[in-house]
């Protein structure tokens, strides 16, 4: 058994086996949900919260159904009609909450670490959905369990992040995840957004999209940064698209069994054409869907979940 966490904070501090043990968890996870009735008894009685304090539509949905199909009871909190708008720390708000007895708090927030702070002083299991712009650590086991899905594994491919890697959560948590299972990481984007350091993590780092994009096994587009960026990091959009968007002409450049992903939100027209966003080798979709399967492996796994010789057992 290669799981014993409490929490999901980040996936840098997992080890490969745990990361495999959550993706393996989530496969059976998947095949329950391609059954006539979806629903299994796993988080009965229990009570998961959905702190968010920042906007979402993907991640908060999916993190309740998730808690749903496991059958539990399950309350979204929204900041924006809070006591947290009346000055109400985060800690206390957590404390509160956990004074109503949560079992798992899935908190995602603006401030990088939110989720570590909660962890240090709360007994419910806390859940990370996202910090600022260091982790979102069930996209990055969403995105691994696609590759693997589609691809059969993922040690040995060539992975390609193409966009704002600087202010990307996205970015950090699928670097970390991918280097673990034995992909070769290439980064891709304007020199502002992507700089040298993030070799220290095990990528390579490029600034010409030709380049990165020629022999890749995976192509993951992220959007721009807006509400993290301090200042303009490029004189336009329009330049960003010319120069670095996924367009028909490079996609034809590229590999013909060459996935395309995409977290989202899409900026369609931006960092990629609307065309290749819906087109066959597009996995976009798929993604939300195993996104599902994950985010419902997390919360069994966090609760004390046996992996997925467990998922059987309910």
């Amino acid at each position: 058994m290669s799981w014993q966490r409490k929490h999901l904070l980040d996936i840098e501090s997992l080890t490969p086996e745990e990361i495999v043990t959550v993706l393996d968890t989530a496969r059976a996870f998947k095949a329950v949900g391609e059954r006539a009735i979806k629903k299994v008894p796993a988080l009965r009685g229990k009570t998961v919260i959905n702190l968010f304090v920042e906007p979402s539509t993907r991640t908060r949905i999916s993190f309740e159904l998730a808690a749903q199909r496991l059958t539990a009871d399950v309350i979204n909190f929204s900041a924006e009609v809070s006591s947290l708008k009346k000055g109400e720390t985060l800690k206390d708000t957590a404390r509160n909450l956990e004074a109503l007895n949560a079992d798992i708090i899935i908190i995602r927030h603006s401030a990088a670490g939110a989720p570590h702070f909660l962890a240090r002083f709360l007994r419910a299991s806390v859940v990370n959905a996202g910090d600022g712009a260091h982790e979102h650590p069930t996209q990055a086991l969403l995105d691994a369990f696609t590759i693997r899905e589609k691809k059969g594994k993922i040690a040995g491919l060539k992975v390609t992040i193409l966009g704002d890697i600087l202010y990307s959560r996205v970015a950090r948590s699928n670097i970390w995840a991918l280097t673990k299972l034995g992909a070769k990481v290439t980064l891709c984007g304007p020199p502002t957004l992507v700089p040298k350091a993030f070799e220290q993590m095990g990528c390579r780092v490029t600034h010409c999209v030709e380049e990165a994009i020629a022999d890749a096994d995976i192509i993951n587009l992220l959007r721009i940064q807006h509400e993290r960026q301090r200042k303009t990091m490029f004189p336009s959009l329009g330049e960003y698209t010319s120069l670095f968007g996924l367009n028909p002409a490079r996609l034809a450049q590229t590999r013909p069994e060459a996935l395309i992903m995409h977290p989202g939100p899409i900026n369609r027209g931006v960092e990629i054409d609307s065309d290749i966003a819906d087109g066959e080798r597009s996995v976009i979709l798929e993604q939300v869907t195993n996104g599902l399967a994950v985010r419902m492996a997390v919360l069994f796994l966090v609760n004390g979940g046996q992996g997925p010789q467990g998922v059987a057992a309910v």
